[in-house]
């Protein structure tokens, strides 16, 4: 049987012309009616478009399980949610074979850093050759709150010493790139990771593309009196670059992040941001759209 529609709501104070009126019962009948019970039944929801993990891939032994636990805490936070696997290269499954076995609407979820070549470029390019789906990329991981807090606890982990001495300092330690944006966004995660420190500097460095290298970021605090200096790495996985910048840490270097708890509410707060996200009316706008937060 029908359930009664609820009583609209009063009218608002400011006055409203015919049309505008119009549009208002209109809408609120919509929602109303949209929430009624028709013979018991309700109309299906629509499923949630997958949530693509984008890593970029390692011959690392040990990064593609290091992924594979990240996603699973994932899924356990969010029961459910479709979530699926895609490696730029280097390990399988490659993005191009996950878009090619979904259907229906995908969020691509870079688990990269900064907003470099693969976020702004090959990431939507991936998208345009998937015309059979209909999806959007999300902003990278970096810069926001949960990241640092991510970067925070490694740190500790690593033997960091929390006393806020002023001997110590910290490398932030990311892999590089020539797009000017992706070094703002390192900086920016320096800044918001020395906050979190309670003011201890945090120097960006890069393994590659970029300046200036962890040993040089080293050089550069020892020079300013510190002598008590560690890194900690924007790197989800272990692999090459994660390796090559703890190599040169002079103190304790923190392992790369995995399936820390704040890194998977991070990969969900930027699927959601995702689909919140407007980027524009007509659908072949929205189709590829890289959302900037």
């Amino acid at each position: 049987m029908t359930a009664p529609i609820p009583h609209l709501p009063s009218a608002s104070p400011a006055p409203l012309g015919t049309g505008d009126l119009a549009a208002e019962i209109s809408a609120q009948l919509s929602n109303r009616l949209s929430r009624v019970r028709l013979h018991g039944f309700r109309h299906p929801a629509p499923p949630a478009p997958t949530l693509v993990a984008v890593a970029h891939g390692s011959r690392d032994p040990r990064a593609l399980p290091a992924v594979r636990a990240l996603l699973d805490r994932v899924r356990a936070l969010r029961p459910g949610l479709p979530v699926r696997l895609g490696h730029l290269e280097l390990n399988r499954p490659l993005l191009a074979d996950t878009l090619a076995e979904l259907h229906g609407a995908a969020v691509l979820v870079p688990l990269l850093f900064g907003r470099g070549h693969h976020v702004t470029h090959d990431l939507p390019a991936a998208l345009t050759a998937a015309p059979h789906l209909t999806g959007r990329v999300a902003a990278p991981l970096g810069p926001h709150t949960l990241l640092a807090e991510a970067l925070h606890d490694r740190l500790l982990e690593a033997g960091f010493p929390g006393d806020r001495s002023p001997r110590t300092a910290v490398v932030l330690a990311a892999a590089g790139s020539r797009a000017p944006r992706s070094a703002q966004d390192t900086e920016r995660i320096a800044q918001l990771l020395s906050d979190r420190l309670g003011g201890t500097p945090v120097l960006p460095a890069y393994a590659s593309a970029a300046a200036p290298t962890v040993a040089d970021a080293v050089r550069a605090l020892t020079a300013r009196g510190h002598d008590r200096i560690a890194v900690a790495g924007c790197f989800t996985a272990p692999g090459r670059f994660a390796t090559q910048c703890a190599a040169a840490a002079p103190g304790p270097a923190a392992a790369p992040l995995g399936d820390h708890p704040a890194l998977a509410r991070l990969v969900l707060r930027r699927y959601d941001q995702a689909l919140l996200a407007r980027t524009g009316s007509d659908p072949e706008s929205t189709r590829a759209a890289t959302v900037a937060v």
